[in-house]
């Protein structure tokens, strides 16, 4: 028996839905791309010469962050390289004592003998110790040397200098009659800036703070003024600092404080604020400590 045929009316062509299932998946492959391209250029809508400019900064943060480490590494082998020079000169003038009283003594050398061999067994230490502290002191000078070359090869030409911090009044102004006095904060110190014409610099630690002279001065001559105000320029690490030489302003002189933060290394331009800027007398000065009589 013959199969029966489908008639011409039962066939469903695939072809115009294939057609559209190919432009779709086009569709969403250029819309990707597209998506793609512009992720690659987006730049937080920042130039390219901002972009260039930050990227030279953190560059320069980095390289300077290394020679601050150098110099600490630095100061360590000075120190060290000058204790050594302070044991080698104790110890020459022990062996010159001890040289005077074996020359100068025959007597006593008949009478005891055992106390001779003792101070020549000390000299013979003295010449050996001695000759290790040289030795060390000419390997300090060789480190620090190669130190001094390595801070001289990371320093920062000229042309790249870190850009100065320019500090900016905030809102719309200030009265006339206002008077504004600056502090740095920084890593455990404070900075006067130029409040008597030069700028004076202290440690920031409460014992310093509450006892300085100068920075006491400082304080009473500004509270004299109702309309004077101190603004506290806090660096990236110069919060704990700020928290003593404020605290001791606010509290104990009853001073207008005010804090600014100042973000980088960059020198502080105040040009905005030098119709604001207020003066007062210099510290007095401190007697000199009398000299102390060395012992004979």
């Amino acid at each position: 028996m013959a199969k029966r045929r489908h008639s011409a009316k039962d066939e469903i062509l695939l072809v115009p839905f294939l057609d559209i299932l190919c432009s779709l998946i086009g569709v969403l492959i250029l819309i990707i791309v597209v998506l793609c391209v512009s992720q690659s250029q987006q730049t937080n809508g920042r130039s390219p010469e901002e972009v260039q400019m930050a990227q030279e900064h953190k560059r320069m943060k980095k390289e300077l962050e290394e020679r601050e480490k150098l110099d600490v590494v630095l100061k360590e082998k000075i120190a060290e390289l000058q204790k050594l020079q302070v044991e080698i000169e104790d110890k020459e003038q022990r062996y010159l004592k001890f040289r005077r009283l074996l020359s100068s003594s025959k007597e006593l050398q008949d009478k005891n003998k055992q106390i001779a061999t003792k101070l020549q067994k000390e000299l013979d230490d003295l010449l050996t110790e001695i000759d290790g502290l040289k030795q060390q002191q000419e390997d300090s000078k060789k480190i620090i040397a190669d130190l001094m070359a390595e801070i001289k090869k990371r320093q920062v030409p000229l042309d790249k200098k870190v850009p100065p911090v320019v500090v900016q009044p905030s809102g719309t102004g200030m009265p006339e009659t206002t008077k504004v006095y600056f502090v740095e904060c920084a890593t455990g110190a404070l900075k006067i800036l130029g409040a008597w014409g030069e700028d004076y610099r202290l440690s920031a630690t409460a014992e310093v703070v509450v006892a300085d002279p100068a920075y006491n001065h400082f304080l009473t001559e500004v509270a004299k003024d109702k309309n004077s105000i101190i603004l506290y320029l806090i660096r990236d690490d110069g919060q704990a600092a700020f928290n003593n030489g404020a605290g001791r302003a606010e509290n104990d002189y009853k001073v207008r404080v005010g804090k600014l933060p100042i973000p980088g290394r960059g020198q502080l331009d105040l040009a905005l604020f030098q119709k604001y800027r207020g003066k007062i007398s210099p510290p007095p000065a401190t007697p000199a400590a009398a000299p102390v009589k060395p012992k004979v």
